[in-house]
């Protein structure tokens, strides 16, 4: 039976993950549950699958999840803060970690989890994205086992060989296709899209996300840190990865081969199903997603993506070609101007101008341990808080 901590309880994945879960109680426990303030929707869930341990963001919400608890007569420990959420991911009680805590708050954790040597989910591109070498060398170094949970990265993992040793060209590989499905503004004038509303780029045409990443679809940054998540995880190099415009979000990615080949991993879009994959892997079981009905669906676009429309998705290609600190600053800066635009300090088209000015302006640097990889994302936060109030 597997024993898992899920980093982030409350969000859209981590509610899918628990889903799954309870379709299963006699191959999974739940060890630990993580928020950062949803306290009463945390309790909901400590009531339901009893974790040994819940972790939240503050000691006033600690005190008051414990108290919640205790009334009900659960005995889950309770604790909080950031190296709490490193302690649940790395204990020897848990075999699996499921890392969906959003942006860079999910870095430290997730890197603990793979020093540890866990089973790790990964849901939580912004930490591959920040850490790239560093944690891939942890997984490497303790024989963590990484499985990719978005739904393109686990798309492509279910089209690549068995044994896959992160080396395309050694197994016949020409390129990885990420699918996109272009998000709410795919098809809207782009001269209107300065006037974008927070509540026209959350609602999603398929998915069903959090605000963050719900902007990062609309700009397609979403898609600009899947790249560079791609490159990480299956090795491949910059011009090996294409994005191609998919707005029926029906084949989550696909994996072009030498010999002419392309295959496809096709579902619902529901992130139940990369969910339910990596937590059986190799075996699979029903996660609650029905199979897709394609006599219905009956037609399957493909388009190029159009930079004009989308800068974010060419700023990011231009991080992974940039490497060091490049892919760092560029998502500490995005996560800045994002959170700026929901609380309508600026407008959406700010968003990848102020990126890029923040790139531009901050050198790349050397980035080889923990240390110097968070002062680069420290530095690219201040200096993007630094220009929005300029």
């Amino acid at each position: 039976m597997q024993s898992i901590t899920l980093l982030g309880a409350t969000g859209s994945i981590g509610l899918s993950t628990l889903d799954v879960v309870a379709r299963h109680p006699d191959r999974y426990r739940i060890y630990a549950l993580t928020a950062h303030s949803k306290i009463d929707e945390l309790a909901a869930l400590c009531l339901r699958f009893h974790p040994e341990v819940a972790v939240v963001g503050s000691a006033d919400a600690a005190q008051r999840l414990s108290r919640m608890l205790r009334d009900s007569g659960l005995k889950t420990d309770v604790s909080y803060g950031e190296q709490a959420l490193c302690d649940v991911a790395s204990a020897a009680e848990c075999t699996t970690v499921m890392a969906a805590i959003v942006g860079a708050a999910g870095l430290k954790p997730t890197l603990a989890a793979a020093h540890a040597g866990k089973k790790v989910l990964l849901a939580n591109k912004e930490a591959l994205v920040m850490s790239g070498q560093l944690f891939m060398d942890a997984i490497a170094a303790s024989g963590a086992t990484l499985l990719p949970i978005d739904s393109e990265h686990n798309a492509i993992f279910q089209c690549l060989p068995l044994n896959y040793q992160r080396t395309p060209d050694a197994h016949g590989i020409r390129k990885i296709l990420l699918t996109a499905s272009g998000g709410p503004f795919l098809n809207r004038d782009v001269a209107t899209l300065e006037h974008v509303t927070p509540e026209e780029a959350v609602a999603h045409p398929n998915w069903s996300m959090g605000r963050k990443i719900s902007v990062d679809s609309a700009s397609m940054m979403n898609k600009g840190l899947e790249v560079i998540e791609a490159h990480w995880l299956f090795g491949a190099a910059p011009e090996q990865i294409e994005v191609v415009i998919h707005p029926q979000s029906v084949i989550h990615s696909m994996v072009a081969y030498a010999d002419g080949s392309v295959l496809a991993q096709l579902g619902n879009p529901d992130m139940r199903t990369p969910i339910a994959h990596a937590l059986a892997y190799p075996d699979r079981i029903d996660s609650g997603v029905e199979a897709i009905d394609l006599a219905r669906i009956a037609q399957l676009e493909f388009h190029q993506p159009d930079y004009e429309r989308f800068p974010c998705l060419r700023l990011a290609f231009d991080a992974l070609q940039a490497g060091g600190s490049a892919a760092a600053v560029l998502n500490a800066a995005n996560e800045i101007a994002v959170e700026a635009f929901l609380e309508r300090k600026i407008g959406f088209r700010r968003i990848p101008q102020l990126i890029d000015l923040v790139m531009e302006r901050l050198p790349v640097a050397a980035v080889n341990d923990l240390g110097s990889l968070l002062e680069q994302d420290r530095l690219a936060r201040a200096y993007a808080l630094e220009l929005m109030h300029a």
